[in-house]
């Protein structure tokens, strides 16, 4: 089931965001999965399994491509904490996985140059 989103913001210029965070997570406050900022998710495209609300479509809207919690909590414009709760529903739904889940493709996960960090530390430390 592809998820349906409003064709506006949720967002009002003088009130500010129209929905609280601490409602989109039914207040709660901890996520059931281990999650962190940096940890990065992606959209199953299975179909999910219980009922979730149009926060939870944002979400799995912006995991179509992998992302990290951080980036989903930046454009929802809403705290990390409530963007780990939604990601964990959507876990335990079968419709968002973390981490790595597929093969990185070659270079992908490569090692930095270590000449081009040291030329742009000395370009940096020129600057100083």
């Amino acid at each position: 089931m592809t998820p349906v989103l409003p064709d506006g913001p949720l967002v009002d210029d003088a009130a500010g965001r129209l929905v609280r965070p601490y409602t989109v997570s039914d207040g709660r406050t901890r996520a059931t999965s281990p999650f962190t900022l940096v940890t990065m998710v992606r959209a199953t495209g299975a179909q999910t399994q219980g009922a979730f609300g149009l926060d939870h479509a944002q979400v799995l809207a912006l995991c179509e491509r992998p992302v990290s919690v951080a980036e989903v909590a930046a454009r929802m414009q809403v705290p990390a904490a409530v963007v780990k709760v939604l990601l964990s529903d959507l876990t335990e739904g079968g419709a968002v996985v973390a981490g790595d889940t597929h093969p990185a493709s070659p270079g992908h996960y490569a090692r930095p140059d270590r000449d081009l960090l040291e030329a742009v530390r000395d370009g940096l430390l020129k600057r100083l």
